[in-house]
């Protein structure tokens, strides 16, 4: 059974960078992303920012335990600039996470070759330009239970460390609770065993 609970991605939008090729500039960037949909808000102040340039390369990957991944090469030759690109986020063993290159032409043509190398090279340069987080893969719970157990939920919440998501305290009380996926059938456990206490899973 594969026990790996964590992931690692940005913990926020690295600086610009740019690397240039025989007059041929490009600008790296890379962002943490949540969702696909998030991906034109970023790229479209990019843009805004370099009207005048040529090409908006991109690749993205997202997900912890299945994964979603596209490379673009916005007009370049199929397979120069996207896969370049998403070969960085897979070599720093990235996910949640979107690069774009933007590219100015130098009035040079690199051919494929050189395309490939600059947009790996500009993509490497905005990875390590950025600061790298492991983060856990967590289950979420909800416990329900009557206001005289809380006692006893809060203990183990206690004794296992469990983050409390949120909670509401009215005659029946609920607790949401966040736990590492590698600790989540032994907290499920005890919970499910504990009398007039009822676990269940949170989708997220």
């Amino acid at each position: 059974m594969d026990l790996t609970d964590s992931y690692k991605t940005l913990a926020f939008p690295s600086e610009e960078i740019l690397y240039k090729e025989k007059n041929s500039k490009f600008f790296g960037y890379a962002f943490p992303l949540a969702s696909e949909s998030e991906i034109k808000s970023l790229i479209e102040p990019l843009r805004k920012k370099y009207y005048n340039a040529v090409h908006f390369c991109y690749a993205f990957q997202l997900g912890t335990e299945t994964f979603t991944f596209r490379a673009n090469d916005d007009g370049e030759p199929s397979n120069s600039a996207g896969m370049p690109i998403y070969g960085q986020i897979q070599s720093f063993g990235l996910t949640n996470v979107l690069v774009v290159v933007v590219r100015f032409f130098g009035g040079t043509k690199l051919g494929v070759g050189g395309l490939i190398s600059a947009y790996r090279t500009a993509a490497q340069m905005a990875l390590e330009a950025s600061e790298i987080v492991e983060k856990t893969i967590d289950i979420h719970y909800l416990i329900s239970f009557d206001y005289k157990n809380m006692n006893k939920v809060m203990r183990v919440i206690k004794e296992k460390n469990l983050e409390i998501v949120a909670q509401n305290m009215a005659e029946n009380c609920e607790i949401e609770i966040a736990t590492r996926k590698k600790n989540a059938d032994l907290v499920f456990g005890i919970f499910a065993s504990m009398f007039e206490i009822a676990i269940t899973k949170k989708e997220t």
